[in-house]
């Protein structure tokens, strides 16, 4: 009795829902080639799978103006992989880099794992969050393969040394925020005698 009804629903729903079927069947073909694409399971040339995507891509933007409601889903599908077009095929020319978010997000997991269980800490830790572009880049290269002592010289110093100057601004900010919380009035007024003395002639 109650399966005769829950059919009886699902008919009168698909059929008063029937008109609309045939543009989410077409979206949904356009997301799922593009998904496939992805996969690359046939190992196109990278160059290969640019061109298909585009492909699809155009074809979404030809079709755009025959799915009704639909319309600004497919426009935002083309928005959001234009934004992350720079790096939506760099997977498959960079080994060992991992392909989705959720394959990424699994070797952030592993770093904070290890960072969890090297300063006891449950949250993310100070110096994480101020060397973390750095920390988490070593982090994930030395679980790939030991560097060798050649390897940690500096290759570009001009480079080093402005990553440097970022990462000690960032300590920096850190320290004057740490500042503030313990004594926010001695700080607001330290802050505003320099004020006062960069305003003055000199």
């Amino acid at each position: 009795m109650e399966l005769r009804r829950l059919q009886q629903l699902l008919v009168a729903g698909l059929t008063k829902t029937a008109a609309l079927w045939p543009v989410i069947r077409q979206a949904y073909a356009w997301v799922h080639r593009a998904a496939h694409l992805l996969e690359n399971e046939t190992g196109h040339d990278v160059w290969e799978l640019r061109r298909a995507y585009r492909g699809v891509l155009a074809e979404m933007q030809a079709g755009r103006p025959t799915l009704g409601e639909l319309a600004p889903a497919v426009g935002h599908f083309r928005k959001v992989t234009t934004s992350y077009w720079p790096g939506l095929f760099r997977c498959y020319t960079t080994p060992g880099l991992p392909r989705t978010n959720n394959d990424l997000e699994q070797c952030f997991g592993s770093a904070r794992y290890h960072e969890r269980r090297a300063t006891g800490r449950k949250g993310a830790s100070p110096a994480l969050v101020v060397r973390g572009r750095v920390r988490l880049v070593a982090a994930l290269a030395t679980q790939v393969q030991p560097l060798r002592v050649e390897e940690l010289q500096p290759a570009d110093v001009a480079t080093w040394r402005q990553l440097r100057e970022e990462l000690d601004a960032r300590q920096e900010a850190r320290r004057a925020q740490l500042r503030f919380r313990r004594d926010p009035d001695r700080y607001l007024s330290n802050l505003e005698e320099r004020l006062l003395k960069l305003s003055l002639p000199p």
